[in-house]
């Protein structure tokens, strides 16, 4: 009995061994190494790790689709709007990470939205958008003021509207082989303080609605017709309201922590790899308040600190990023999510509860994914924190509105990152952080976004009076 213990903890050791050598040699770029490192793993271990080895694999895969221009192309890019760039200029940007870049089996190559990031991030090229972010805040605005027209309730609940949705998705004709069937999650509402009355219209195949998961999602499953493509479809309302509450009234209202409740330790808590505190997060969250107790101000420093410093640029894919507030920082720009991210672990390393919520930006003219944070206040509850709308506001009448305000444009369908599909997906997601595409798999892997598409069109917005 001892000697068979031992057999299966030296098997366990054995089998962690090989996926941190293949993930320092993906660190390192030694992308055919790591590859041929896997092949010749016992057929064993092979067989038992078929999915870890398929992951790291398709992480390798994700990665080259992301950076694929060369130093040459990326340079005539730069050159057609600046036909003066010296070497030495384009050598800085790479060391200040303006210009992002990996060395891949000895070749390198710049990430696919690099040039286009570029006047956005380099201070000595950045155009000037002032026009366009006071657009943005006009429009904004007028969404603040659409919603004033009504008066909030005991949560500050306000400008109630039934939207109604139809999402679908497309799976390329011969994807995978006829007759096969393919596994669909799609995205859907939960209910919460701000979102009620769900409700399924319609679909073109069966649904199974999600269960236990942070990701509440529609499922349905389809078999495929040669040469025809697969199109899963459903209808969806709900009711959903503005929320915003002043600092003051927060202020009025704040109470101590309950330290000790399962709620407060979970989200002041890490949760990895992307939610990790550690002394140098409790360090630089403590510099950034100077000194301020109150959770209301420091929070509302932590947000205006994110805001004014990171600016939005294309993302890679996030399933190839370790830790989403380490890019940001070593990089200096990041996406919705990378600095809602970043909020959540900044705030949590000065004790005040954060955590995520994700789905749609419903906007008019602007429909798009998004990702933003919900913070806890005691004596209130949670409050939603919008932290990307707020690089829009920095130095406006709205400075503050979304750090603990939301419009009412939204739909709300995580709760958290990284959860497990429900029913559990086999293989790898395409998105193993957020959900708001979809996922597709059949039976010998995931489907990657270049074989589906989907889309998610507002059939209505109607105010509820």
């Amino acid at each position: 009995m001892v000697s068979a213990l031992m057999a299966i903890a030296m098997t366990a050791v054995a089998q962690t061994n090989w996926v941190s050598k293949v993930e320092d040699m993906m660190d390192r770029g030694e992308f055919l190494k790591a590859e041929q490192f896997m092949k010749s793993l016992p057929k064993g271990v092979r067989a038992s790790e078929e999915v870890r080895i398929d992951s790291l694999n398709t992480i390798m895969g994700r990665i080259r689709k992301d950076f694929t221009m060369t130093p040459e192309e990326g340079l005539k890019q730069i050159k057609a709007k600046m036909p003066n760039v010296t070497q030495e200029q384009i050598a800085k940007w790479k060391r200040d990470s303006k210009i992002e870049y990996m060395v891949i089996d000895g070749k390198e190559w710049w990430f696919r939205k690099s040039v286009r990031n570029l006047w956005l991030l380099a201070d000595e090229l950045k155009e000037d958008h002032d026009a366009e972010k006071w657009d943005t805040y006009n429009t904004r605005r007028r969404y603040y003021l659409e919603a004033m027209h009504s008066p909030a309730d005991a949560n500050g609940l306000r400008d109630w509207r039934h939207i109604v949705v139809r999402f679908y998705l497309d799976v390329n004709a011969d994807a995978i082989p006829a007759g096969e069937t393919l596994r669909v999650w799609m995205p859907f509402p939960y209910q919460n303080l701000r979102q009620r009355n769900i409700k399924l219209e319609s679909s073109n195949y069966p649904v199974t609605y999600s269960e236990g998961s942070k990701h509440h999602t529609v499922y349905m499953e389809a078999k495929t017709e040669k040469g025809k493509p697969t199109h899963f479809e459903y209808t969806f309302s709900y009711d959903v309201a503005e929320r915003h509450i002043a600092q003051d009234d927060l202020l009025a209202m704040l109470e101590p922590y309950d330290k000790n409740s399962a709620e407060y330790k979970e989200f002041t808590g890490n949760y990895p790899p992307h939610i990790v505190i550690t002394d140098d997060t409790r360090v630089l969250a403590r510099e950034i308040v100077e000194g301020e107790t109150n959770p209301v101000l420091q929070a509302s420093k932590i947000f205006n600190w994110i805001s004014s410093r990171y600016p939005w640029a294309g993302a890679r894919e996030y399933s190839t990023i370790k830790n989403m507030p380490e890019y940001v920082m070593a990089n200096g720009h990041g996406d919705c999510g990378q600095v809602a991210l970043m909020y959540i672990t900044l705030v949590r390393s000065l004790g005040i509860p954060a955590r995520w919520e994700s789905g749609w930006m419903l906007h008019p003219d602007e429909i798009n994914w998004h990702d933003w944070a919900e913070t806890y206040f005691e004596g209130i509850g949670w409050v939603p924190t919008d932290q990307s709308f707020g690089r829009s506001a920095v130095g406006t009448p709205m400075n503050n509105y979304y750090a603990t305000g939301i419009d009412v444009y939204r739909m709300a369908s995580n709760e958290a990152i990284g959860d497990k599909l429900s029913p559990e997906k086999k293989f790898i997601r395409s998105e193993t952080v957020d959900f708001q595409p979809g996922e597709v798999e059949w039976r010998k892997g995931n489907l990657y976004y270049d074989t589906w598409k989907s889309h998610l069109e507002v059939k209505s917005i109607t105010k509820i009076k």
